[in-house]
């Protein structure tokens, strides 16, 4: 009995040792390049550094209290609430309509999901540089169908009225697809005898739409709610190429104006106190979204 004991627990360990070399290279990497430039973050977030001088000098909250009263930042801030607001909104309800759509028995769908992903596997500098192109007000293709309804086309990344607007049908256009296949995804999982018993009870399309696509949608609602408000808190790419920031910071959005800071200004300090509110922001996002979704995710 005590030999059988003794080759469990060797067994037992052995697979112990297993488990962690298989799982020690995830950890070191997830450890090195996600643990440690947080912690180092918000070690530097107290300090003022402009990654030349190798001397930090520590100012407690000086960074914070600075970015506090910066009308730059508090404008970067509502630019990104109102790009991600615009984005998620409108791209979850477009990417909705054509899922349903397309999950129907049409020709040709199968052409029309693949036209619109491919966008998402786009890079965002290359969607960026076309759609610089397409809101051309003198050149661009977008200003004939404007010019055709009798309307005058606007200098989309020249006026500080239309700056955000465009950048929102710009992310619009580039993860609707995404969005979309992840729909399908969760629309062709749901059983079809939950349609047909409520045909036979006589229920509409309609009604069977907010009464079983909805609900046993959201679990994958609630997913693309998530990581297209993280997405969009995290635009940069399009700013960068399509707007720099301007004009008059119209168009400057968090994350690009922490790269300002950062790696234009040298102020690192203020850029690492912005990343760490940041990090707070979206787990705070986060945690709030999961509480509330316990009414009304059903899985």
């Amino acid at each position: 009995m005590t030999r059988s004991k003794a080759k469990l627990t060797a067994l037992s360990r052995k697979d112990h040792l297993t488990f962690l070399g298989f799982i020690a290279p995830n950890f070191i990497l997830f450890a090195v390049f996600t643990f440690w430039p947080l912690i180092y973050s918000l070690y530097l977030s107290f300090m003022r550094w402009n990654m030349i001088s190798p001397n930090k000098t520590w100012v407690g909250f000086e960074n914070y209290i600075l970015l506090s009263k910066d009308p730059v930042f508090w404008l970067a801030v509502k630019n990104t609430v109102y790009v991600t607001a615009g984005t998620v909104i409108i791209k979850l309800a477009i990417a909705l309509f054509l899922a349903v759509l397309l999950n129907q028995k049409l020709a040709g769908r199968l052409l029309y999901r693949a036209v619109i992903f491919s966008p998402t596997f786009t890079t965002s500098v290359a969607v960026a540089m076309v759609w610089t192109w397409i809101f051309d007000p003198f050149y661009g293709i977008l200003r004939y169908p404007i010019e055709a309804l009798g309307l005058v086309s606007p200098n989309w990344l020249g006026d500080v009225n239309w700056t955000v607007p465009a950048l929102i049908i710009v992310s619009i256009w580039q993860g609707l697809g995404y969005d979309m296949v992840i729909f399908l995804a969760g629309l062709q999982s749901i059983p079809k005898i939950l349609y047909e018993a409520a045909e036979v009870d006589g229920a509409s399309k309609s009604s069977s739409f907010f009464n079983i696509t909805l609900p046993l949608l959201s679990p994958t609602t609630f997913f693309l709610i998530i990581t297209s408000i993280i997405s969009s808190f995290k635009t940069f790419d399009l700013v960068a190429v399509m707007t720099q920031g301007g004009p008059l910071n119209s168009s400057n959005v968090y994350i690009y104006y922490l790269y300002q800071l950062a790696f234009k200004r040298f102020r690192m300090g203020a850029a690492s106190a912005m990343s760490v509110i940041f990090f707070v922001v979206i787990l705070m996002i986060t945690v709030i979204q999961v509480r509330i979704s316990k009414k009304w995710v059903h899985y």
